[in-house]
């Protein structure tokens, strides 16, 4: 029903604008009381799905991405779809609109989107409010970035505003520094950048009573040494494991016409074109590591049966985002059958 009659109904709205609608039956039927019964319905359940991944119980394997819940709204309603986790983010210390409209974009001839959102957020303490109520039995990641007019030589400072702000309200943390459509963001992939933020998060840690595992999340479009340069840091530091993989800023293979993603302009690419890319991205993260690290892979899961050889090649946990609007609210439910299925 959600692909026959509830998808194009939707599409032929603006995407952005979808995001607002949909955010809005999500917190109505929470207000009335249906999470249960939406649970009862999109959540699937076996003790072969639970996960113990960086010192974190997660009921299963599957999470939102970062980027639909930015400030930590919708988490509630949102676990009711079977998630076994939700990152809230990308959030930044202080509020900012991200970049002008269009800014999102329906790629339907390649199950894709096209963003370049801009970290649009309502900053760092209004996520802290919102998180101050959380569900029981669903784990919450954090994803932090830097504000757009921060220049990079204090953006360590952003991370750790948001790191100390959020530390008793997440259970671990995505330091995002693979965006593409923040200003310069992606320059603090390389080695000397990703420690000036990463030293200040690790000693705050120290002198915590809880544990909070914090990650890396990197681009597909890295070069291959510099992959390597970021797996040195992952064994040579405190950091607990890696999100791969961010959008991609290449156009390669798309059946949409040249001329139509042309006039959408730049932006992160998301879905089915960046399946296989994510896919070896773990694998290689995996094989390098020795498997001693977690991986959640994410980008261009829109089958269950992607889902299945993402963890096949490496990943610990996955997370959805364009595959779950593509798919619709049955989407996790299918992909933890999947799991479940081949375990058993």
């Amino acid at each position: 029903m959600y692909k026959s009659v509830i998808r194009p109904i939707l599409f032929l709205m603006s995407p952005e604008r979808v995001h607002g609608v949909t955010a809005w039956v999500l917190r109505a039927a929470g207000k009335l009381g249906l999470r249960g019964v939406i649970a009862s319905v999109f959540t699937y359940r076996d003790k072969s799905l639970e996960r113990d991944v960086f010192g974190v119980r997660f009921r299963n394997p599957v999470g939102l991405a970062a980027g639909f819940d930015k400030d930590g709204r919708l988490y509630r309603d949102l676990g009711a779809f079977g998630f076994g986790f939700i990152e809230v983010g990308t959030v930044t210390p202080q509020p900012q609109p991200g970049n002008p409209r269009p800014r999102l974009f329906r790629l339907k001839q390649d199950r894709a989107l096209i963003n370049r959102m801009g970290f649009n957020n309502n900053g760092v303490e209004a996520m802290v409010r919102n998180l101050r109520r959380r569900n029981k039995g669903l784990v919450i990641g954090g994803n932090l970035g830097k504000n757009t007019i921060t220049p990079n030589e204090q953006a360590p400072a952003d991370y750790l505003r948001m790191f100390r702000s959020l530390y008793q309200y997440v259970d671990y943390f995505v330091i995002n520094v693979s965006c593409p459509n923040v200003k310069d963001v992606t320059a603090l992939q390389n080695t000397a950048n990703l420690m000036a933020i990463l030293d200040p998060l690790f000693d705050f840690r120290r002198g915590q009573n809880e544990y909070r595992p914090i990650l890396v999340k990197i681009s597909p479009d890295l070069p291959r040494d510099h992959v390597d340069d970021i797996v040195k840091v992952l064994i040579d530091t405190q950091l607990d494991g890696l999100v791969a993989v961010n959008t991609t800023t290449t156009r390669e293979g798309l059946a949409t016409p040249e001329s139509k993603v042309a006039a959408m302009g730049a932006g992160g690419l998301s879905g089915a074109p960046l399946t296989e890319r994510s896919i070896e991205m773990v694998r290689y993260l995996h094989e390098k590591t020795e498997g001693r690290y977690p991986i959640i892979g994410v980008g261009g899961i829109m089958t269950p049966e992607d889902a299945q050889r993402m963890l096949d090649a490496g990943a610990s946990l996955v997370q959805v985002y364009t595959g779950f609007i593509y798919e619709g609210p049955s989407f996790v439910k299918r992909i933890c059958r999947q799991i479940a299925g081949k375990r058993s």
